[in-house]
């Protein structure tokens, strides 16, 4: 990084080994010499209060100051959040944090602390948070610091308003219909058709996408209540997200009415198994209404066989939903996405902008093909929010569309994002993750000390493995390897979190024992630092599976 142009508190911040934290006003700012008869209120915060910002009169160089060391701070964490020295987590576990670290307090104060507290309780937040934008940061779907889209939310903080109606929100509830049709039609709906509005994350989306088709087979419920209704059935694969079930139970649908249909080894849902437990669940006097198809499962990356599971349920009358909220990025790729063939014959779609496309959490969409369908489901006609003698086009007025009231602008940073990259943008971005993938798939083929979940090539950006320590690579398969083996994934993955430097997620699925689950959505991370994971696992596991051993 070229340090030449910034200026030196922002410097001393970002330079390695710079500055960890400030402590008090000598370290925040210059000291008062001793001519110094008032506080100057635009460079000493120990004697300024948040009553001295605006609105206060004259608060505007006090305001000014405060917002620029604060930048000074946000910039600091932006530029470590990319270098790799840097770690990824100050780790910490709960109990320290409560009780307070280095005059770090979470208790809440009865009299108002002063802006230089403010100061160092956001750098202290964000010392002991985690570095999701960092480049070995392979923990969650969603990853990355994309600038732009940070800016994005910057702006968004600052306007403050709420996406209900167009008198409150009017260029972000434009910038929403314009996201909404392209995204549309990057799925391949016609211009006729398509609606949607964006949520509180995927399990939102998805659920919005079981009270859509139960409404759209039983308008009555949104009065009568489930009562009116026959025992309903809905179906999803054994490798789905959980949000199915539970917007089955939040909807008074029941969990127990969520009929899991089998997948092959790779995690795709068997078009077999799904038509099998269609018929036998008409058999049993229930009333199938609802098929979720996943598009890149949350575990091995796999996409439904589409095309299959939209045939059956044409044939059976069935609403089916693709959860994209993973894989729906690859549809921005022209190399990928044909992995998606076959979606543009869902009835609804989520799709999560914050995953894949690297947006700032948080941004999902639920799109769905039938217009209007949101509108009658959902509104209420409140008379202080929706009026219908107003001076422009109340159809804009989209807040009553959705189950919320308030609603978060989640559609500027995407928009800005799409701007900044173009759509050729995205498409670098999600081949280059999939490479990233393809290349630790490769380099995990070739080490005799890891050992992959599945031998194919993944087909997202989800790869599986375990790493297995010495003793064990000469070890049978059976109850007392898996045994040892089960215990391998959450000691590497504690002592990384406590060194700091990387940070991967692991889980069992099935007869499966503890994996490591790598996903790539991180726009920084190089092939660099997928050789560094492999090392770093290595390093930490021969070290703590010696001590497995010898406790067993």
């Amino acid at each position: 990084m070229d340090y030449l142009q910034l200026p030196e508190s922002i410097i001393e911040n970002a330079k390695p080994g710079g500055s960890k934290q400030h402590r008090s006003s000598s370290d925040i700012n210059p000291p008062q010499t001793a001519s110094d008869n008032t506080c100057n209120k635009t460079k000493d915060f120990s004697c300024i209060y948040s009553k001295d910002l605006l609105p206060a009169l004259s608060g505007e160089d006090t305001t000014k100051g405060f917002f620029q060391e604060l930048v000074n701070i946000l910039f600091s964490y932006v530029c470590k959040s990319f270098r790799r020295s840097s770690k990824v987590l100050d780790f910490h576990h709960p109990h320290q944090l409560r009780v307070g670290l280095e005059g770090f307090s979470l208790e809440l104060p009865d009299q108002p602390e002063n802006l230089e507290q403010l100061l160092v309780d956001c750098k202290d937040t964000l010392k002991y948070g985690v570095k999701t934008g960092h480049p070995r940061f392979f923990n969650q779907l969603s990853s990355g610091l994309d600038v732009i889209g940070l800016a994005g939310e910057w702006l968004t903080s600052t306007a403050n308003t709420n996406m209900f109606t167009y008198e409150v929100s009017p260029v972000f509830i434009l910038m929403e219909e314009v996201l909404l049709r392209k995204m549309q039609e990057i799925v391949g709906w016609s211009e006729v058709e398509g609606d949607g509005v964006f949520c509180p994350g995927g399990t939102m989306s998805n659920l919005y996408s079981v009270l859509l088709a139960r409404y759209h087979f039983f308008p009555e419920v949104k009065t009568k209540g489930m009562t009116a209704l026959p025992r309903l059935i809905l179906f999803t694969s054994a490798h789905s997200h959980y949000s199915v079930k539970k917007s089955a139970a939040v909807l008074g649908i029941g969990s127990e009415n969520v009929v899991v249909v089998k997948c092959n080894d790779r995690g795709k849902m068997i078009p077999a198994e799904l038509e099998s437990s269609i018929v036998t669940a008409k058999d049993q006097g229930c009333v199938p209404f609802y098929v979720n198809a996943t598009a890149g499962t949350t575990v091995y990356g796999a996409f439904d066989p589409l095309n299959a599971i939209a045939d059956i349920c044409e044939s059976h009358g069935l609403w089916l939903h693709v959860d994209a909220a993973w894989g729906g990025g690859l549809l921005m790729s022209k190399l990928h996405r044909v992995k998606l063939q076959g979606i543009e014959r869902a009835w609804s779609v989520t799709w999560n902008p914050h995953k894949m496309m690297g947006a700032p959490l948080q941004c999902s969409a639920i799109l769905v093909k039938k217009r209007g369908l949101l509108q009658d489901c959902n509104q209420l006609c409140a008379e202080y929010l929706f009026q219908t003698d107003k001076h422009y086009d109340t159809s804009y007025d989209t807040g009553d569309k959705t189950i919320q009231c308030g609603r978060h602008v989640d559609v500027f940073k995407l928009w800005l994002m799409w701007k900044a990259k173009g759509s050729e943008g995205f498409e670098s971005q999600v081949n280059k993750c999939l490479e990233n993938a393809e290349h630790l798939f490769d380099k995990l083929k070739e080490r005799p000390d890891f050992e992959l979940v599945f031998k194919s090539k993944p087909e997202h950006s989800n790869v599986c493995f375990w790493y297995i320590p010495p003793s064990l690579r000469n070890m049978p398969p059976g109850p007392e390897r898996n045994r040892r083996l089960h215990e391998v994934a959450p000691k590497i993955k504690a002592k990384m979190m406590e060194q700091g430097m990387a940070m991967i997620g692991y889980q069992p699925l099935g007869d499966k024992v503890n994996f490591f689950r790598c996903v790539f959505s991180n726009p920084a991370t190089q092939t660099e630092d997928v050789d560094y994971l492999l090392e770093e696992i290595a390093r930490l596991g021969h070290d703590i599976c010696i001590r497995i051993e010898t406790d067993l």
